[in-house]
């Protein structure tokens, strides 16, 4: 294939802006074989653990696909379960997801790498990066990226609520009767497992990768079981059956398309859970036990269709032999918690690279382990993700319900992800047209196929995610522009540094020991905070930092490439920290490892000066219209303080009051 770098970040030239991008021709890179950051191959041994794991963090959704997709697949649509009708249905379900999963993300999408991290908001990331002005058609990029991230917050509540309610109405098929606790047990399987996300999956993700496993080997032997009866069902691997299907059923056929998707739904976290496992293991569990397990499970529940159409109610859990069920239904309750858990802990990472990038307020970040950064809880995301789930089980309360407004946010992911990926392509990776377009042109008209095949779902619910969506995308460009007129406000009275310099020069104040930091600020304008402290204690420290702390468009950054500082006057330094998007700034740690003027930070000779800004909300016109103005107000209000967020010790910090009108 055409150049696909193994850095496709490139490097930032002497002197440039970390967000500076470049132009130049990708290398064509030999096949990636790591297991992880760095460039060296792992030990096998590395290998498999890696692979075990991507199978329990990675393929949880999409494993669990088999329990409802291909049953809504018909009974979504009052389909017959005719012999030339599951064929039909079995050859989409094939070739979905030999083409979009193993064609489009294992060969193609998860080779767009962003310094090892992967994701729709890194994709952007690498195309235009997030800080950068944007000129001409390229200030779509990020928009894009953005709602791309916004949608898969619907995912994350959707998933949890019809994956493990699928499972629990297993026990219907065991016992009719239990029809009424379904509802119940879910909604305490979902209690318990927003309940205990403050833990974090060190403890319990051990178990992920052998529980999962374990799972992808019974998908595997049910339906071998029933291969073996009807053999011919593999049949269904030409695609002329299901070229067959859509010519007998017409616009049906186009609608069953959105619920054939189904088996799909999950492929955005191959590439989102890149930076955990890297590519070798992530391919490398699809190819040898995802895929054969998945479709030895859908074709053998195509095989016991053939045999018994009236199966079609619950085609997946009469698979199973009747002694075997319960532990059946155990198993598949637990791998949806497991499923559930993932998409849970995406939704934390994605959480916290918007606010590294200024997209989302500054929210209470916890760390999970000591030994892994990744594993992170975020208390505001995890209540709004439980509060959405369960709304959601009990306003569609049927797994049946919830899959008529699953896969829309999806599929728009998805789409949205083909379109970044050309345009990576094509301005970063110099890939010739010739190689560019067809690879637009074939998976682009599959993903708008999908898209508009579940369009019909947003009357039957499918509005709900794309309205959480956009809520969420809404607060996005809200917060980003809310910073931007609050910048601007503070800017417009700002006393330039040098009238400052030039006014201690002709009447010195008092100098005090020690080492006053200052945040946000340019090496161009004195900050506000340090205006105040002269104006109340008549003193100016012995050194002044003015101090910005930024995220770059690279996932991490090297040591010795984290602080930068420069002269600005006599006893005034401008210094910059760079963070990466997946990592939490600690600020007084790193400070304190580096020397400024040749004399080292000591802790207990800085003071950190930080503003509190009092938003006024005034009425008339301004730049934003006003409710957005008092919605920013309010996220400015929940934010975490710049000293918790930053890792300052509590005893240096000192906060300054400032009052700004917007």
């Amino acid at each position: 294939m055409p150049g696909t770098p193994d850095h496709p970040s490139d490097p930032t030239p002497s002197g440039a802006s970390p967000d500076a991008t470049s132009g130049g021709t990708a290398p064509v890179p030999a096949a990636d074989t790591s297991g992880g950051h760095g460039g060296h191959a792992p030990k096998s041994g590395l290998q498999l653990a890696l692979t075990l794991g991507a199978l329990g963090v990675v393929y949880g959704d999409i494993g669990t696909s088999p329990i409802y997709a291909l049953r809504e697949s018909f009974h979504a649509h009052h389909l017959a379960a005719t012999p030339a009708n599951v064929l039909g249905v079995l050859s989409l379900i094939f070739w979905a997801l030999v083409l979009i999963i193993t064609v489009k993300y294992i060969g193609f999408v998860l080779r767009a790498d962003n310094d090892g991290e992967g994701g729709i908001l890194s994709l952007a990331s690498l195309v235009v990066p997030l800080r950068a002005r944007l000129r001409g058609r390229r200030w779509l990029i990020v928009p894009m990226g953005l709602f791309g991230s916004a949608l898969l917050y619907g995912d994350g509540t959707i998933t949890p609520a019809i994956s493990v309610l699928s499972a629990v109405e297993g026990m219907k098929v065991i016992a009719p009767a239990t029809e009424r606790f379904v509802l119940p047990i879910t909604l305490a399987i979902l209690v318990l497992i927003f309940a205990f996300q403050y833990k974090g999956t060190g403890s319990v993700g051990k178990i992920f990768g052998p529980v999962t496993l374990l799972w992808f080997l019974t998908l595997a032997v049910l339906g071998v079981s029933w291969i073996v009866r009807e053999p011919s069902v593999f049949m269904a691997i030409n695609p002329a059956h299901g070229v067959r299907f859509f010519a007998e059923n017409g616009v049906l056929g186009f609608l069953v398309l959105g619920s054939v998707f189904l088996v799909v739904t999950g492929g955005e976290a191959l590439y989102a859970d890149l930076g955990h496992f890297g590519l070798a293991p992530i391919r490398n569990a699809w190819l040898f036990v995802v895929l054969p397990a998945l479709l030895l499970n859908y074709f053998g529940q195509g095989a016991m269709l053939l045999t018994d159409p009236s199966t079609i109610e619950h085609p997946f859990f009469r698979l199973a032999p009747e002694g075997a069920l319960p532990f059946v239904v155990v198993l598949a309750t637990v791998a949806t918690c497991i499923a559930s858990q993932a998409v849970i802990s995406g939704a934390f990472s994605l959480t916290m690279q918007l606010i590294q990038f200024g997209y989302l307020p500054r929210l209470s970040i916890r760390y999970t382990s000591e030994t892994h950064q990744g594993q992170i809880y975020v208390p505001a995301v995890n209540a709004m993700l439980f509060v959405i789930t369960v709304l959601f089980v009990l306003g569609f309360r049927t797994s049946a319900n919830l899959a008529a407004a699953y896969g829309i946010a999806v599929t728009s992911t998805m789409a949205l992800t083909t379109i970044l990926f050309f345009a990576l392509a094509t301005k970063r990776w110099k890939w010739p047209m010739w190689a560019a377009v067809p690879f637009l042109l074939f998976f682009l008209p599959i993903d708008l196929a999908f898209f508009g095949a579940n369009l019909v779902k947003i009357a039957d619910g499918g509005w709900v995610p794309l309205a959480l969506g956009g809520v969420i995308f809404l607060v996005m460009l809200t917060w980003k522009q809310g910073r931007q007129i609050v910048a601007d406000a503070r800017a417009e009275g700002r006393l330039p540094l040098q009238m400052l310099l030039d006014d201690l020069a002709r009447r010195p104040q008092e100098t005090v020991p020690g080492t006053a930091v200052f945040f946000g600020a340019s090496p161009h304008d004195t900050p506000s905070s340090l205006l105040h402290n002269m104006k109340h204690n008549h003193v100016v420290h012995e050194r002044n930092v003015f101090l910005q702390v930024r995220t770059v468009s690279r996932p991490r950054v090297a040591d010795a490439d984290r602080f930068r500082c420069r002269p600005l006057g006599p006893g005034f330094y401008y210094a910059e920290l760079d963070y990466g998007f997946v990592e939490q700034p600690n600020v007084a740690d790193e400070m304190m490892k580096h020397t400024i003027d040749g004399r080292p930070m000591r802790p207990m000779e800085t003071s950190f000066f930080v503003r509190r800004e009092r938003l006024v909300v005034t009425p008339g016109k301004g730049k934003m219209m006003r409710w957005r103005r008092q919605l920013f107000a309010l996220m400015q209000h929940a934010s975490t303080d710049t000293a918790d967020y930053y890792g300052l010790p509590a005893g240096r910090v000192i906060e300054l009051g400032e009052r700004v009108q917007m």
